[in-house]
């Protein structure tokens, strides 16, 4: 395997760990405000289609975005109305929202297109391009020097190859992505609103006694993980792919929150988390097999690699891995 090859792989890792990313992200702001969160899986996926169905039908992936994740605050709303203000069970909540969101865009789907669930494939406008920043070879940069685009990036050196294939040539929503992740640290743990929303999630009770609302923080925390899982799925189905195909979010939404307890409810160590899924799932597209001197790795084990790790984490690390103390306990003020 050389270099360039393994940059490959690295660059097709962080594509693929963009969604899980701002889905992670998503459930650190649930959490860290005592709402569990088990309906990611749900809003990505209302996200995705809604972005993907209005994307087509206007041929504008903008007004897909804001589609996408308004479908997505919408699901965050309900899961707020039923664990918040109603104090229901929020996991019985969030598995109601997973199996609403699953049927409800099949359902629409065949009423609004006709293809068994599907949305029409997205091009043009109706989608997300790469961005080529300043100094990385573009295609123009291989015409001129009569090479296919890959050829020449083989034959560039080692930095080249880095910016070119790894930091260059990605969506906006990715640099998104990567840049909420300081900004998700700088308000969490530099802003008063990060304070009081922390303290929330380990005693609401003291929060509410300095006079604090309970409810307002944690209907804000639900309205950020809302807008974040939209743009996961925004994302899923406008930029890393080009349109909506049945339960496309195929377990994202649970990856996120194994990536979530692997990370300790911190924002740094949850982008570490979720590239290593994303490379993990980058290496099994890659390598459908792998021969270890004479015995072949099955395709399938390959393809759940992601989901064995999902339960290795869930097994080894939630018990050793403490979440916010007051985390899935709906807040009853003393009277």
């Amino acid at each position: 395997m050389d270099f360039f090859t393994i940059v490959q792989i690295f660059d097709s890792g962080l594509r693929l760990a963009i969604p899980l990313l701002f889905a992670c992200l998503a459930g650190l702001f649930s959490e860290r405000a005592g709402i569990f969160d088990i309906g990611l899986e749900g809003k990505i996926l209302v996200s995705a289609f809604f972005a993907a169905a209005v994307a087509a039908m206007t041929g504008s992936v903008w007004l897909g975005l804001l589609a996408g994740v308004a479908g997505s605050l919408a699901f965050s709303a309900v899961h707020g109305v039923a664990s918040i203000t109603f104090q229901g069970n929020q996991l019985i909540s969030g598995v109601a929202l997973n199996f609403l969101a699953s049927g409800l865009t099949v359902l629409v789907g065949e009423a609004w297109f006709a293809l068994g669930g599907r949305t029409p494939s997205l091009f043009g406008k109706g989608r997300f391009t790469n961005i080529d920043l300043p100094f990385s070879i573009t295609k123009a940069d291989a015409e001129a020097a009569g090479l296919p685009l890959s050829k020449m990036l083989e034959q560039a050196n080692p930095i080249q190859q880095v910016y070119t294939e790894l930091i260059s040539g990605h969506t906006i929503l990715v640099y998104v992505g990567l840049l909420l992740v300081p900004l998700s640290w700088f308000v969490l743990y530099r802003t008063r609103f990060g304070l009081r929303l922390r303290a929330v999630g380990e005693n609401p009770a003291a929060v509410d006694t300095a006079g604090i609302s309970v409810i307002g923080l944690r209907y804000s925390a639900m309205a950020i993980a809302g807008t974040l899982c939209g743009l996961a799925g925004v994302y899923l189905a406008t930029g890393l792919g080009a349109g909506f195909v049945k339960e496309m979010s195929a377990g994202r939404g649970f990856i996120a929150l194994a990536a979530l307890i692997f990370a300790k409810w911190k924002p740094v160590p949850a982008l570490g988390a979720t590239f290593l899924f994303g490379l993990l799932e980058a290496i099994a597209n890659r390598y459908q097999s792998i021969d270890l001197g004479g015995f072949v790795i099955p395709v399938q084990f390959m393809q759940a690699l992601p989901y064995i790790l999902t339960v290795v984490i869930l097994a080894g690390f939630v018990g050793k891995a403490v979440g916010p103390k007051a985390g899935g306990v709906p807040y009853v003020k003393e009277r």
